[in-house]
Order: C-alpha cells, then structure tokens, then sequence
C-alpha cells in the first residue's frame, strides 16, 4: 500500500511540475480565461484538479496558420502604388530630336516623288 502511495504522489509531483512549467513557458497570447499568475496559484494550491483545470480551460489552442508566402515586389499592391516614373529631362531633347527626323525623312519621300 506504501508504494502505491508513493507512485501516486510522484505521478502527482510530476503532473502539478509539467502543468506549472507549461504554464509559465507558453506564450501570453495563448494563456485563456485568467492571467498567468492565477493559473500558477491555481495550479499549485489546486493539485492535482489545478493543472487538469489549466490543460482543459488555460490552455488555449495552438491557432495554425498558412505558410507565409513570399511575394516579389511585382506581386506586393503596396509597393506598386509607391513606384513613381522617374523625370528624365532629355525625353523632351530625344522626342523633338525624333520629330525632326521623322519630317525631314517625310520632307525627303516628299521630294523624291514626282507629281503625275
């Protein structure tokens, strides 16, 4: 009878250690129902009905998320509405520089034609 006393209050120790350690080390945003240190009250001066109360209603669920998915800057709406043309001051030069050889190569067919 000794010694199933003794395995029973090892188990209990081991139970009460494993629920308070849990307690303290998991994150604050998973710690339901009462803040942390009630838990460590409940769970030390409630044993063994204190740690089975933190499993079953402290303990909040892990919440599993998607894989995070990595997106190029083309991809990201945010980044192309911040992408803005960049001012190039010989545009202007080139565009001019293109009409005018456009019309001088008109002016040149122009020319060359004879009027029936």
């Amino acid at each position: 009878m000794a010694r199933l006393l003794l395995a029973v209050v090892i188990v209990v120790v081991a139970f009460t250690v494993y629920a308070l350690v849990d307690c303290l080390m998991l994150p604050k945003s998973r710690v339901k129902a009462l803040p942390r240190p009630v838990w460590v009250l409940i769970i030390l001066l409630f044993t063994p009905i204190g740690g089975i109360l933190w499993l079953l209603i402290g303990r909040g669920r892990r919440v599993t998320k998607p894989p995070v998915r990595a997106l190029g800057p083309d991809d990201d709406p945010d980044f192309l509405g911040t992408i803005r043309p960049i001012p190039d001051p010989t545009q202007d030069e080139r565009i001019r520089e293109l009409e005018k050889r456009l019309a001088e190569t008109d002016d040149e067919q122009d020319n060359g034609r004879t009027d029936r």
